[in-house]
């Protein structure tokens, strides 16, 4: 087996008995360990892997003498330091992503046993290396949150932060649509540099830049992990848009005033029934086209 691939394999903990036995053959085997060794306590904010290989050779350059027979095992030393440092900085600044498409849901563990349950066509990030000294996610769309007690834990997302310690609340953060509600604990919500504590039953609803007052919340858990959508005098754009998230279609309204509130709400699981639900109270018809359903008041 090449060199290169066992020093590979070798780093990533993934040698079998006899690929082991092979490596320690390899005329370098105790300089590599040495040297595995002492980047086990090396920390490092910000390392160019490009820029410090090309330090080490530029110094033997100018440092070497007329016999060279030492130059070939330094830089492979050098090589592999330059990986080492490499593996390093990747492993510990890449983050963990999670996505769901429309009509899909899904269920996400934390690194400290919190729980995120992502609505459809949402986003997750959050960093594992960093979380036991910032327990921080970044969040577009919606997600229920339990959040296991410990320091503090933030979500963030593109309109607002969500800080709390242990307890459970919902985020939604959609276009020109920001909304937390609190269900247990204490939740602190920022928003143009000011913070609003809510309690359980209490939210926070803004929408187009302007926070709305809402009236208390009396469910134990958002709708939608039931597979039902909720509203309360919330303009009808909004309906539709979440709508299109849950059943993977698109919606044309002819002569339908898209600011009209709608409270009310309709389940994700039988799309004539869902229909029905957003279509009746408003005294609206609809027809269906392949994908695209067209509602429409007479």
């Amino acid at each position: 087996m090449e060199r290169e691939i066992l020093i590979s394999k070798w780093l990533d903990n993934n040698l079998n008995p006899e690929e082991l036995e092979a490596f320690k053959l390899l005329e370098d085997y105790d300089d590599l360990v040495k040297l595995h060794s002492g980047l086990q306590a090396f920390k490092v904010d910000d390392y160019n892997t490009t820029n410090e290989l090309e330090r080490v050779l530029k110094t033997i350059k100018t440092t070497k003498k007329q016999t060279t027979h030492w130059f070939k095992p330094l830089m492979r030393v050098a090589a592999i330091l330059a990986i080492c440092f490499g593996l390093y900085y990747y492993t510990t600044t890449i983050d963990t992503t999670i996505t769901t498409d429309v009509a899909q849901k899904t269920l996400v563990d934390l690194p400290d046993n919190s729980t995120v349950n992502l609505n459809a066509k949402s986003y997750l990030a959050f960093n594992k290396s960093s979380w036991n000294k910032e327990r921080e996610v970044e969040l577009e769309g919606e997600g229920f949150f339990k959040v296991a007690k410990g320091a503090t834990f933030q979500v963030k997302t593109k309109t607002g932060t969500v800080t709390v310690y242990g307890t459970q609340f919902n985020v939604k953060q959609r276009e020109n649509y920001f909304e937390v509600i609190c269900y247990e604990g204490l939740v602190g919500v920022t928003f143009n540099s000011q913070e609003t504590k809510l309690k359980p039953g209490d939210s926070f609803l803004m929408i187009n830049g302007k926070i709305i007052a809402n009236e208390k919340e009396n469910s134990a858990t958002p709708s939608w992990l039931n597979n039902e959508s909720t509203f309360k005098s919330l303009p009808y754009k909004y309906v539709i848009s979440e709508f299109e998230r849950q059943y993977n279609v698109n919606i044309t309204l002819k002569n339908i005033d898209t600011n009209e509130l709608f409270t009310g709400s309709f389940t994700h699981s039988n799309l004539d029934l869902a229909l029905k639900s957003i279509t009746l109270p408003l005294h609206l018809t609809y027809s269906k086209t392949n994908n695209t359903i067209t509602l429409k008041r007479e």
